[in-house]
């Protein structure tokens, strides 16, 4: 998928010189927040049978309204008072799309519309959060790359020091000063850290934090908009502990939210993408396969709990009889569940614009302990996995 992007990518010019667009990227424009617009999009052009909508009409959506309440802590969408924030949150990465042709803009009067240019696309950014990630990297690049910009980054990456950062910074500061709308240096420093710290991570570099060198290679975690690990959440000076623990409880709620929404989202994938056919073949597989099924158990491995490599799609019988020994849903048939491994790394294999090798990689090393090469065929993978469960038995 990443060289259909690339390959999309050459029919566009984003150089910012000619398009005079600061806006290719905004605050608001990180993978997490991309990721679940675009499957807000996806979903209410789909259960409405339209083609053409506002960045209203998917913020008044009730799947919007539902998923964006419960993992970011938004107020209602129809209180007035959110009008403005979810104005920004919900139209921010429809331009961001519609800049990078995987949207397309229609004016009409002082109201932009929008519809879907490339589906394929954008059907990818809202599969995972990896997935969107990796779409703005390659995004940023192309835009910088046009714009004779990426030279400055990539000395940048090559010699990670503060001092080239903050000659990146103030070069970067005075192009877009210079060739877009913004005057400010304030507003371009807001969206520089959206534009280095997804290519910093990618690099495994340090970025920008507080508008200064991070002290540390940027982590995944500061990319996302809001979400925390409330189990990292520390009390604060002068805070009373009925603060904090309604501190901790909101992020925890959060959490919570974020998971079941992230496993709701791969359980349809799965089933839209396999239909009715289980993914294991077997004597067991007759009749419709209507069962989601956790290779590694959701109550044993929360991490690995809603990602699509670790769920599998089976018939009834397979799940109650075969996954589950005696229909014993707290029990795991281990024979069966490298049967369910070996058939998702086939899946994986042959739907690769959906599955992650590596996320299918990172379940296994989760789930069995065991470390993968990223590059290891999938000849290997199936043999090792074999030669695993030959041990365990």
């Amino acid at each position: 998928m990443i060289n259909k992007i690339e390959l999309y990518f050459n029919n566009f010019n984003f150089n910012i010189k000619k398009t005079h667009n600061a806006r290719f990227l905004d605050q608001k424009v990180t993978p997490d927040v991309l990721s679940i617009v675009a499957d807000c999009v996806l979903n209410h052009i789909s259960n409405n049978g339209i083609t053409e909508f506002t960045s209203t009409d998917i913020w008044r959506d009730n799947y919007s309204n539902e998923n964006v309440i419960d993992i970011f802590g938004k107020t209602d969408v129809n209180n007035p008072k959110a009008k403005s924030e979810y104005d920004k949150f919900f139209q921010q990465p429809l331009k961001a799309l519609s800049y990078a042709g995987v949207l397309e803009e229609i004016k009409k009067g002082r109201q932009i519309h929008f519809t879907i240019k490339n589906k394929e696309i954008l059907e990818y950014i809202s599969f995972k959060e990896r997935n969107s990630l990796e779409f703005l990297n390659i995004y940023l690049e192309k835009v910088l790359k046009d714009s004779d910009m990426w030279s400055i980054f990539e000395n940048f990456f090559n010699s990670n020091t503060n001092d080239n950062f903050d000659i990146l910074k103030s070069k970067y500061e005075e192009f877009i000063i210079k060739h877009t709308p913004i005057n400010g240096k304030t507003e371009v420093r807001r969206i520089f850290t959206k534009v280095l710290n997804p290519l910093a991570f990618k690099r495994r570099k340090h970025g920008t934090k507080g508008g200064h060198f991070s002290k540390d290679i940027i982590t995944r975690d500061t990319l996302m908009y809001n979400r925390k690990n409330w189990r990292d959440i520390n009390k604060r000076k002068g805070e009373t502990r009925e603060e904090y623990d309604l501190r901790v409880n909101n992020e925890k709620n959060k959490e919570e939210a974020y998971i079941k929404y992230t496993l709701n989202k791969a359980k349809n994938i799965i089933k839209k993408l396999h239909r009715i056919t289980s993914e294991v073949t077997d004597k067991f597989a007759n009749g419709e396969a209507t069962q989601i099924h956790h290779i590694f158990m959701k109550s044993q491995y929360p991490k690995i709990s809603s990602s699509l490599e670790n769920l599998i799609l089976l018939t009834a019988t397979q799940h109650f009889t075969k996954a589950h020994p005696n229909n014993n849903t707290s029990l795991i048939n281990k024979d069966y569940q490298l049967i369910c491994l070996l058939a998702k790394s086939e899946s994986v294999q042959k739907y690769n614009n959906v599955y992650s090798k590596e996320d299918f990689l990172y379940v296994i090393k989760i789930g069995l302990k065991y470390e993968f090469d990223n590059n290891v065929s999938f000849k290997n993978i199936q043999s090792k996995l074999i030669e695993l469960y030959n041990d365990i038995a």
